[in-house]
């Protein structure tokens, strides 16, 4: 029973992590005085926001890290490195320091390499203490990455609404004391134990209830935020979000004690009749089998009992030579070394995917400090910018439908991946169209729905394409293309920005940087965003098309051992 208790301590410890350390997202709500504190153009601002999404590309540097050194040293090295290098940048946005354009470049990009190491720490955390329930381990404790913005939104209008630079303050500090807070239950890991059918069961209804409490924490920041510009509102606010984050220490106690009551009062008290699919038992088993096993050949020997893996299910059909069927995957959980990958097209499909949808939503959410101000609405970007991050948040919890609603609606995760970059073009389109406030509302709503999905539902997605073991390294080159977009279609809306601002009669300038109004500083962006947000919906569709075969096989198969 203690180790189950510290089980879950450990997953409300990652939440926390994972809360306060997604502080790439507030980058919006300081950029306009980071842009006037060093005097730079717009494509200049961009380069230091490639630079923090180019520190992601170092995120293998953590995985190597924790080979040598035990995992509470490596969550304070991140805290550390964050320190460093959004302290310093405190320091020079408040003109107590001055420093060179490119020293400042490499402190972007050393925050930004706190933040994979934390989310490394968090990984390690969910998947080496929840084996069986790892998926929906990893969807809770990653959604909570996306209130993040608006958790320090609370925090900086608790202290001063009116003083934007304290996000970086934040940004520099709050790791570090949450780091601090979690230290006790990351030291004190239960040790791995194979779980009984029946805790199995408990666990999946414990995650029901977190995900509840998940829920009404992100509609929480999200309804009553704006009512957080006058500090004592914000500091009133701030008690209630910590106590629903300190609420899901009491939901295992309380199912714990729920369980004891039935056995010792023989209880007939059950969940049984709900109507919510839940993954049952022999599901989960089999996916452990699935996505945990060793790596296995196309003849792979038989087991004890007389039946293959399931990694030698092969399609039936010879290579028909087009587009659908070349290179095509077959089969679900097959390990990929490095080069294999690169040489996958289901591979670049999806890289295009996560490239041309997930990645234009976090640029998006990059650049929302100047579209709102060049909109008009520059006192309202903080709201913009929680508004972006709570959505988010819930697409973040909505990449784990799939695991809890598998035995009533079966869909193949690719599908689920295509259907979430639906909204994407639609929002660029709307954002094109039109620039008055309620567009701009549900266009960055829709964008971190779709953006947040994608984050979350990426981790499962690799490793059920291309195998468990190789999921860290595999994962790693897939957001590559993190930095890449960010520069690229960065550099796209700096330019048209930076033209607009020359050719406007409405240009201002703030010390030696120019400030863009009017909706022609985004619209031709907004345009372009869209066309390549539909090359990505396109590659998604492919992706499933190419891949559905392999989960169909797969779900026969888990039927039939269901059934068997």
């Amino acid at each position: 029973m203690a180790g189950q208790s510290r089980k879950w301590m450990i997953l409300v410890a990652t939440t926390w992590i994972q809360a306060f350390t997604g502080t790439n997202f507030d980058f919006s709500s300081y950029s306009s005085d980071l842009k006037t504190a060093l005097g730079i153009s717009q494509v200049q601002l961009n380069y230091l926001a490639v630079a923090s999404d180019m520190g992601k590309a170092f995120g293998w540097c953590s995985g190597v890290s924790l080979r040598y050194l035990p995992l509470w040293s490596v969550m304070f090295m991140a805290a550390f490195i964050g320190l460093f290098g959004y302290g310093v940048q405190w320091l020079l946005i408040q003109q107590i320091i001055s420093l060179p354009y490119f020293l400042v470049f490499f402190l972007s990009l050393l925050a930004g390499c706190s933040i994979c190491w934390f989310n490394t720490v968090c990984y390690v955390l969910c998947i080496g203490n929840f084996q069986s329930n790892r998926a929906l381990a990893l969807a809770l404790t990653i959604s909570f990455n996306g209130v993040s913005a608006a958790l320090y939104t609370l925090i900086a209008n608790a202290i001063d609404p009116d003083d934007d630079t304290l996000y970086l303050f934040l940004n520099a500090l709050v790791p570090l004391f949450i780091s601090g807070v979690t230290l006790l239950p990351v030291l004190r890991q239960p040790p791995p134990q194979q779980l009984p059918s029946d805790a199995i069961k408990r666990d999946s209804r414990i995650f029901l209830f977190l995900n509840g409490v998940a829920v009404l924490t992100g509609l929480y920041l999200l309804l009553l935020n704006p009512l957080s510009y006058v500090s004592y509102r914000a500091r009133l606010l701030l008690a209630g979000a910590i106590l629903l984050l300190v609420l899901p220490l009491c939901l295992p106690g309380i199912v714990y004690a729920r369980d004891w009551a039935q056995r010792v009062i023989s209880s007939r008290i059950s969940l049984n009749g709900s109507t919510f699919g839940l993954v049952n038992v022999d599901d989960l088993e089999l996916h452990k089998e699935l996505i945990g096993s060793e790596p296995a050949g196309i003849n792979a020997p038989t087991n004890g009992n007389g039946n293959r893996s399931i990694f030698i299910l092969r399609a039936e059909d010879g290579c028909c030579g087009n587009v659908m069927e070349k290179d095509q995957l077959t089969v679900l959980g097959e390990e990929h070394s490095a080069r294999l990958l690169v040489r996958r097209w289901d591979f670049w499909l999806y890289y295009l995917a996560y490239l041309c949808g997930g990645t234009i939503g976090l640029v998006y959410s990059n650049n929302l400090g100047q579209i709102s101000q060049s909109l008009g609405f520059g006192t309202q970007t903080s709201a913009f910018v929680t508004l972006y991050s709570s959505c988010s948040f819930f697409g973040r919890l909505l990449a784990a439908g799939p695991d809890f609603l598998r035995d009533k609606i079966y869909f193949a995760r690719t599908g689920w991946l295509a259907m979430a970059l639906v909204p994407t073009p639609i929002a660029f389109v709307l954002l094109a169209t039109s620039g008055n406030e309620t567009i701009l509302r549900t266009g960055t709503g829709l964008i971190g729905l779709s953006s947040g999905f994608v984050f979350s539902a990426a981790v499962s997605v690799t490793s059920e394409l291309f195998g468990p073991n190789s999921a860290g390294v595999n994962h790693n080159i897939l957001i590559t293309n993190i930095p890449i977009g960010s520069l690229l279609y960065g550099l796209l809306a700096a330019l048209v920005y930076d033209a607009g601002a020359e050719t406007t009669a409405r240009e201002s300038m703030l010390g030696d940087a120019t400030i863009c109004m009017g909706r022609k500083c985004y619209q031709q962006t907004f345009i372009w965003w869209a066309c390549i947000s539909m090359v990505g919906l396109a590659c998604s569709i492919l992706l499933f098309l190419r891949t559905k075969p392999a989960y169909d096989r797969f779900e026969r198969t888990r039927n039939r051992t269901e059934f068997s």
